[in-house]
Order: structure tokens, then C-alpha cells, then sequence
């Protein structure tokens, strides 16, 4: 999600949160272990799984006003944003502060100063519209479309392909060369999501396209420029021929087309229209001779727009862009009006978030990793590092196993994904190291300029790893993240510490339901590195393809099948869910929760059955796999997520459950019930 959305709606499913404070001695979710009160048992198991579990909730559960969904993800929220607050506000008012501290408290205490920033009103844009009036030539609009581009896609990790600047850049290593690092190139440029939004026929984005179209001349107007309405027309048009350009997003996580490497030769001949040698100059990539450029007719077609569309327009869109891209860190005017276009029309958002809560999202994004380390220091205990590394051993000895019991799989493929099984490095809690922040100017009361100083060293940060040794131990998440990730390249797996915490992980509930939650998630990040994007990984994350022919064959087709699985799946009568889009994370889902039981059972073989709140042990992991996914969307929220998120909703992940054949047996699910698949139909992967 790019900087301001997350400051001015908080929609992302990737909610940036804190536990409450270790020394409370209290999970911050309730008392855990299985919620009777939820669920809906007059929905058989068999034919909704998800409202079996959590129909109840449900039909009882108010979204907050500020949010975009509710659940256990921004139940945590809510709590833990009052602990960072406590942090943050704490280094903001201490005369007694180290570097990193005084870096953050202020600029913490500079986003909250709302009055400081509104009496500056819209001055702090006037330095970048005056640069951007001052374009005369193509080659001075390749300078300035240079100038923004940032650091601020991933393909692999994050999977974040979204960038409003005319191009991304991503530094990560090489698909060919593990050893070096190389400069990825994405496709961008548009205001809103994604090219779906300008192009699908669909009456519900139709919608959106107007009310786009006057918040562009809105936003024009708030700066000052006149002819909003006009203008605004014109930077539309120009962002659908973009769109036109654009790959889609199913198309965009094809590793095998994506990997496309560019000399600079190749730029000069196959896309002559910018002016890259100025363009690559004002990017900071002067000295660089070599790229991968991602999709490559995207990048051909927006680079003939810049020599075919008007200057004018031209100027007017990075105008646009310039204080669309500021508005979380000006006057109140054009904080309500982002709000009003990006949280309520996209995402049905009907209030903006209070400011403190804006201030510890724009705090975390630029000095992540600074706040991450207070944050383990004060909430994540020695204790419960160890718990989850032993979780891990068992859930990679299980996958380990389930790797020799594969039938269809041939010895020579099964010793290699042994061996990249072994080789996978994983992290649990925070990072080996911290990253530095030395060097970022952070200046009290200088909203505006912390945010740009910031985004600026976060991209240096990033250009200085070309020419330098791959770091396998580098994190890509903040210890104060709930989630976690497979970092394919790398053969490595990241567990941030806020996401070992009740619900998911609670030394008070049943081990079965620890491992039906968060044991589930370690299962789907370990199974990531053998899905259909991570198989075609060796162990030292080069794009190469070990298996022998008639594995892999199969494989695909069990892929195939599972996609179709969700194809079949329809959120909303105009729109399905995409089978395509979402089959790594569904793979990843199907593996990691096999291997999560076959660890459960392996956790507790010693350990006399019993049963809680009425519910046997294998009853309960799937209980809790379902609860863990306990969520609710707004509708628009829900849409924007089917269109441009490689994960399935919640609700459609609970049905993973169909595909085990221990689900079927827990339940007594039989033919006949909607979700009920034969056994030749379950897809079986790993």
C-alpha cells in the first residue's frame, strides 16, 4: 500500500499493529481458546464451513467507522496502536533521548502537530510545482519523471506492484545471479489501483471513474491551479492510456515473463521515446548498465506516451501526482479530500482515522525498523521466541515428511527440495540486525520534509546495495507487523514478533489450536518456497527448474485444478474470484495446512486425548484455521481486494479445509454437502 493510503485510510489487510505490553500479563484479544458464541450451527459444516464457525459473529459484528474490515487483525489494532502511541509519545516529550529515539519522537510529534501544518496550508508544495512549470522539453519531463521514482514495489515479497510514479524500482537479487543484487523495473503511474479501475466494464467501477475524475480537479484546485476541471479531464485520459498499456495483475506475477533482463542499449532501441539517459540520471541509476525490467510492453507504452501526450498534460499530471502523494502531510483541506476519494469511494471507508493513529502508521513507514526494535525490546520475550522457533522445527519436519510420503514424486526431485527445504533460513521475532537510519534529517515540525527527506534515504538505502554482497538475513517486515512472508529469492521466511500473539499463538489454548492458527501460517510461508512461483526456486533462490518433467507436469495440473477450485468462488454477481491471481497463496494454503495438522499430531502424540468446549482436538485445529480468518469487509473494500490481491479473502481460504481429507473426518462431511469434494477431486499438493 503506498504512503498515503496508509496514512489516510488504514485499509490494507497487512494491518501494522502492537500486543499489549508483556508485563500486563493478559492476552489483549480476550480469553482464548474456542468461541462457541460465534459461530451458527444451524449451517452444517459441510456446506459453509466459514459460517459454521463464525456466522454468529458475523451477523453481530459492527465494522468501526475508520476501518475497512473487522476482525481479529484490527481487534489487535486497535489495542496495540495505543501501546506504540505510548512509545512514540513517550520519545516525543523526553529531554532525554539516543539518536533513534530523538528520530522518531519527532517525527512522531511533527505528523501530530496539526496546527504547524496547517497554518504552512499548501506552501510546502510550491517548491515542486515551481520545478514542474519550469519543464520546457521532453527532456526536462524525463528529469522530472525521474526525480520520482522510489523504491516502492516488490514482486516477490510483498508482492506490492502498485506504484502512482511513472515506474517502480525494486532492489533484490538477481533471479539468475543469487550472488548480486539487481534494479527491477515495474510498471506505474495511475492514481487509483489498478488498471481495472479504467478499463472493466463492470457498472460498479464505471462508478468510481467520475468520482476520480473531480477529485483530480479538487486536488488541482487545493493547489492552486487553475482550470481544475479542465485539467482534471485531461490527466484522466492519459491515465486510461495508461491503463491501456498496463499488464494486468495475474499477468504481472508471472515470474517466467517478468524476468526480463535489459541492457541499457536495449532501453535506447526498443523504447526511444524518453529521453532514459536523463531519465535513469535524475533516478540515481547513472551507473547502472543492466535491469530487469518486469513487464516489458508496459514499460515500451508508457515510455511512447511521454513523447506523444502534450507537455501540457504532462505538467498537470505530476502537479496532480505531487499533491496527491503529499496530502497525508498538508493542510486539513487536502487531508479530507484524499480521504474522501481514497478511504471512502475505494475502500467505503466512512471516517477518517484519528490523527494519532495516522501518526503511528507515517511513523512506522518511514522508521520501521527503528520503531520495531523498541518494540521487541518492551513486548516480545525470550520465552516466546523460543516457543515459536520449536513450532517451526515441527512444522518443517513435518513438511520434511510429507516430502518423502509423495507418491507422484520422483527420488531425484524429492532430494532437491529436501536440500532447499534445509537451506531455508528463517527468522523469527525481528532480524539478526537493525537497519541503520544514521544520516535521515528528521526536523521538528517539518512534516512535510521529514516524509520527503525520509522517502528519498529509504531509496538511497536501497540503490546502495547494487554492486554488494546479497544480505540473506534482511527483513522485509517490521517486527511490529501481523503477518508474515517467504522471501522466494532469498530461500527465506520472515515471522514478525507481533504476529506470535493471541489469537493466533497463546500458550493458554489447546496446541491444536495453536497450530490450526498461527502453526497453519508457518505451514503456508514454509509451503511458499514450493508453490507454484517458489518450486521454480533452487535452494539458493536461482530461478532454475529442478524437478524432473513428469513431476512437474503433475504439479501444474494439481495448480490447474485448484484454481478452477476458486474460480468457482463469487463475492459479488459481477465478479469471481481469480483463479490465476491467487494460486500461490492457495497452494501455499493447501500445503501449509496439511503439514500444520501432520505437526499437530506430531506435537501431541504423547498427550492424552481430551476435549474443550465440547470439541475434540482435531475438531479444534479446524476450528481455529476458520477463526483465524474470522473477518468482514465493506464492499468496496472487498472488490478493490478480489481485483489486485494475490491472496483469496478470508472467507474463501476457510474453504482450504476441503481439500484435507482429516477435515472430512472431523465433521462427518458427506456427499451431497456444498463443499463436499470426492477424494479423487481434492487437490493434493505436497
Amino acid at each position: 500500500m503506498n504512503n498515503k493510503l496508509l496514512a489516510l485510510a488504514s485499509a490494507s489487510l497487512l494491518a501494522i499493529v502492537l500486543p499489549a505490553s508483556a508485563d500486563a500479563q493478559k492476552p489483549v484479544y480476550g480469553d482464548w481458546g474456542y468461541d462457541p458464541a460465534a459461530m451458527d450451527k444451524s449451517v452444517k459444516p459441510g456446506d459453509d464451513f466459514w459460517a459454521y464457525v463464525n456466522g454468529s459473529w458475523d451477523k453481530n459484528t459492527q465494522i468501526a467507522a475508520d476501518r475497512a474490515s473487522a476482525g481479529p487483525f484490527v481487534t489487535l489494532s486497535d489495542q496495540s496502536e495505543k501501546d506504540v502511541r505510548q512509545i512514540v509519545d513517550t520519545l516525543a516529550g523526553s529531554p532525554k533521548r539516543d539518536v533513534l529515539g530523538q528520530q522518531v519522537g519527532d517525527y512522531y510529534a511533527s505528523f501530530m502537530d496539526e496546527a504547524a501544518i496547517e497554518a504552512k496550508s499548501s506552501k510546502p508544495l510550491a517548491p515542486a510545482l515551481k520545478r514542474i512549470d519550469e519543464i520546457f522539453s521532453r527532456s526536462e519531463l524525463a528529469a522530472a519523471l525521474g526525480e520520482t521514482v522510489r523504491a516502492d514495489v516488490d514482486v516477490l515479497n510483498s508482492t506490492n506492484l502498485y506504484t502512482p510514479h511513472l515506474f517502480g524500482v525494486w532492489v533484490a537479487q538477481d533471479l539468475n545471479d543469487p550472488k548480486r543484487y539487481s534494479p527491477f523495473l515495474l510498471q506505474g503511474g495511475l492514481g487509483m489501483p489498478d488498471r481495472e479501475y479504467y478499463l472493466s466494464t463492470s457498472q460498479a467501477m464505471a462508478a468510481i471513474r467520475p468520482k476520480y475524475q473531480a477529485h483530480i480537479a479538487a486536488v488541482l484546485a487545493l493547489a492552486g491551479v487553475d482550470h481544475p476541471a479542465d485539467r482534471a479531464a485531461r490527466i484522466f485520459e492519459l491515465e486510461r492510456r495508461m491503463a491501456e498499456v498496463h499488464w494486468t495483475r495475474a499477468a504481472s506475477e508471472q515470474i517466467s515473463a517478468g524476468n526480463n533482463h535489459w541492457a541499457r542499449s536495449q532501453f535506447y532501441a526498443q523504447a526511444p521515446d524518453l529521453d532514459w539517459r536523463t531519465f535513469f540520471a535524475a533516478a540515481g541509476l547513472a551507473g547502472q548498465n543492466d535491469f530487469i525490467v518486469w513487464q516489458p510492453s508496459a514499460l515500451i507504452g508508457l515510455a511512447r506516451l511521454t513523447a506523444t501526450e502534450s507537455l501540457e498534460t504532462w505538467k498537470d499530471y505530476l502537479k496532480f501526482h505531487a499533491a496527491e502523494d503529499a496530502a497525508p502531510y498538508l493542510s486539513k483541506a487536502f487531508v479530507e479530500e484524499s480521504f474522501a476519494f481514497n478511504g471512502h469511494v475505494l475502500f467505503g471507508i466512512p471516517e477518517l482515522r484519528p490523527r494519532w493513529k495516522r501518526a503511528v502508521a507515517v511513523c512506522d513507514t518511514a522508521l520501521g525498523d527503528a520503531v520495531g526494535k523498541l518494540y521487541v525490546e518492551k513486548y516480545f520475550s525470550p520465552a516466546e521466541k523460543k516457543r515459536a522457533e520449536a513450532m517451526v522445527r515441527n512444522l518443517l519436519a513435518a513438511f520434511d515428511a510429507r516430502i518423502d510420503k509423495l507418491d507422484w514424486m520422483a527420488p531425484q526431485t524429492k532430494a532437491v527440495a529436501k536440500d532447499k527445504l534445509k537451506a531455508l533460513k528463517i527468522g523469527v521475532g525481528y532480524p539478526d540486525h537493525w537497519r541503520s537510519y544514521a544520516g535521515m534529517k528528521v526536523v521538528r515540525g517539518d512534516a512535510f520534509g521529514n516524509w520527503s527527506r525520509a522517502e528519498v534515504f529509504e531509496y538511497k538505502r536501497n540503490l546502495a546495495k547494487l554492486g554488494q554482497n546479497v544480505d540473506r538475513s534482511e527483513w522485509v517486515m517490521n517486527a511490529q507487523l501481523v503477518n508474515a512472508v517467504n522471501l522466494p529469492a532469498m530461500n527465506a521466511i520472515n515471522f514478525p514478533a507481533a504476529v506470535l500473539q493471541p489469537p493466533y499463538f497463546d500458550p493458554k489454548q489447546p496446541l491444536s489450536m495453536d497450530y490450526g492458527a498461527i502453526g497453519a501460517t508457518i505451514g503456508h510461508e514454509i509451503s511458499h518456497s514450493f508453490d507454484d512461483q517458489g518450486a521454480l526456486f533452487d535452494a539458493q533462490g536461482r530461478l532454475k527448474n529442478w524437478w524432473q518433467p513428469n513431476d512437474f507436469a503433475h504439479f501444474r495440473a494439481s495448480g490447474s485444478r485448484l484454481a478452477a477450485q476458486f474460480d468457482g468462488y463469487k463475492p459479488f454477481p459481477d465478479l469471481s474470484l481469480n483463479g490465476a491471481l491467487t494460486l500461490s497463496e492457495n497452494i501455499a494454503d493447501v500445503a501449509g495446512l496439511n503439514a500444520a495438522f501432520d505437526a499437530y499430531r506430531l506435537a501431541t502424540k504423547d498427550t492424552p486425548a481430551e476435549k474443550f468446549s465440547g470439541f475434540d482436538n482435531d475438531q479444534l485445529f479446524f476450528l481455529s484455521y476458520a477463526q483465524s480468518w474470522r473477518e468482514k469487509n465493506r464492499d468496496a473494500a472487498l472488490r478493490d481486494q478480489v481485483i489486485t490481491d494475490s491472496h483469496s479473502p478470508a472467507q474463501y481460504r476457510t474453504y482450504t479445509v476441503r481439500n484435507l481429507d482429516a477435515w472430512y473426518n472431523a465433521f462427518q462431511v458427506k456427499p451431497g454437502q456444498t463443499l463436499y469434494l470426492a477424494p479423487n477431486e481434492r487437490v493434493r499438493v505436497w
